[in-house]
């Protein structure tokens, strides 16, 4: 960051709700909150846990420039709700407007309110020490296929070499804006921060509520990440994509029909693969990607390494592979004798290298004595005419063990799909059931677990 402020320092580093702040202003409000935060114990775990804005951005930068470890956290969940999450990371120090969250906090826990932080006074302008690549820097919370919160913790050198290798890939230069439209306590809204500051490019933080489309024209954006749900409301918008430089697709599958929808409307889509534990992309297709290639994931970035296990898991290591798994005082880091991490999910690299992504491989089931992988039948189900997104789960069956189950999201009431999946499916992966999509459903990801209950109570009553 000091560097950026060097080379341009009235440049925009962030454009939000409060108006511009210079690459410059940035460094000093950062090395004043870095002050107010050297009371705390060195390298302390801090908890924040805030709404996205810019002063978000500013303590957490100040965090990991005073050799803290920030500690991103939901302000969607509810303050009971946290307690674990802070114990699980070993939080000493808690950042927060929260009175309910900060009443019931720990008593060992050191609660600090923002205002205090960004206070700012003539002697605060400081030498910003050089950051040790190794050196921890964040926790993100991810709750995994379990369901159970895990605390990935991420050192330096794992956010700057993922956006060093994402920046290789898809151009990013000062100028160009990234729209913040992921939450900052996922590791994808986290990665926004570190590519733009890395190549000296602006941060363009949304005002909440404003729809997608608004956000962009109205902000200038040229890049924007987004997760399938996004880009579906997006879609919706009567948006000219002519100022975008680049769509980022996370969060897991595209439906092939969103990408073909996107690309027809001039949108420049990027498909990837990524994960918590990678401090986010893996694989991204490149500029200018075919539709084939846009229906992978794309190739491996620099810095990454991918390899597919003989029972078909896709395998990770390079120097964006997280540090471990916080539990309390406990790091563990769950690797193999190679040095590979085990993903849980199930792909494939074809010949010229690009990713495909078959599913978790928590997620299979067997029906009738047959493997039925719910991504492969969601796939199939999003090639049809007017569905958006599905999701797959199965329910108990006397008969076969287990039979799949959809839940559909589509501008009407679910149709019977079954004559149509009939042709590309084999009649053992035909959902027995179509279902609409939820309300409250939108996500990163959907939440299969809960989507897997309702799916039962909804067998049962039939």
């Amino acid at each position: 960051m000091r560097s950026a402020a060097l080379a341009a320092p009235e440049a925009e580093a962030l454009v939000g709700v409060r108006g511009m702040i210079s690459f410059k202003d940035l460094d000093r409000l950062v090395s004043a909150a870095t002050l107010r935060l050297g009371e705390l114990e060195a390298g302390s775990m801090v908890a924040l846990h805030l709404p996205r804005d810019e002063r978000y951005v500013v303590l957490l930068l100040a965090l990991i420039r005073a050799g803290h470890v920030a500690c991103p956290i939901s302000d969607r969940l509810p303050p009971r709700a946290v307690a674990p999450l802070l114990e699980r990371a070993a939080c000493s120090a808690l950042i927060s407007e929260d009175e309910d969250l900060l009443q019931i906090s720990g008593a060992g826990l050191r609660r600090l309110r923002p205002a205090d932080l960004l206070e700012e006074r003539r002697s605060d302008r400081t030498e910003p020490p050089d950051i040790p690549l190794e050196r921890p820097a964040t926790v993100v919370f991810t709750s995994g296929s379990t369901g159970v919160p895990k605390a990935a913790l991420h050192t330096f050198g794992n956010h700057y070499y993922n956006a060093l290798g994402s920046n290789a890939n898809i151009t990013l230069a000062a100028g160009d804006r990234w729209l913040h439209s992921l939450p900052l306590y996922h590791v994808g809204g986290l990665s926004i921060l570190f590519r733009c500051l890395l190549a000296g490019a602006t941060i363009t933080l949304p005002e909440p509520g404003v729809p997608l489309g608004e956000a962009i024209s109205g902000l200038g954006a040229t890049h924007v990440s987004l997760v399938a749900t996004q880009l579906l409301r997006l879609l919706r918008e009567d948006v000219d994509p002519g100022g975008l430089k680049a769509v980022l697709m996370g969060g897991g599958p595209v439906p092939a029909s969103l990408v073909d929808e996107a690309i027809d409307r001039g949108f420049p889509v990027h498909t990837s693969y990524g994960l918590t534990e990678m401090a986010s992309q893996v694989t991204t297709t490149p500029p200018g990607a075919s539709s084939g290639e846009l229906r992978t994931a794309g190739r491996v970035l620099p810095y990454r390494e991918v390899s597919i296990s003989e029972r078909g898991e896709i395998l990770l290591r390079g120097e964006t592979l997280f540090a471990g798994y916080l539990d309390g005082e406990r790091l563990d880091r769950p690797l193999d004798a190679g040095g590979w991490f085990h993903t849980r999910d199930s792909g494939e690299l074809d010949e010229r290298g690009y990713l495909r992504v078959r599913g978790r491989m928590d997620n299979l089931f067997i029906s009738g004595g047959e493997n039925v992988q719910p991504e492969e039948i969601e796939e199939a189900i999003c090639r049809l005419e007017g569905i958006d997104e599905a999701v797959v789960v199965p329910v108990p069956d006397e008969e076969f063990g287990a039979r799949p189950i959809a839940f559909v999201r589509t501008e009407g009431e679910p149709r019977d799909l079954a004559p149509e999946l009939e042709t590309v499916l084999p009649r053992f992966k035909i959902p027995i059931s179509f279902h609409p999509w939820p309300d409250g459903a939108a996500g990163m990801k959907p939440d299969r677990a809960a989507l897997a209950e309702r799916a039962r109570r909804l067998h049962r009553e039939d």
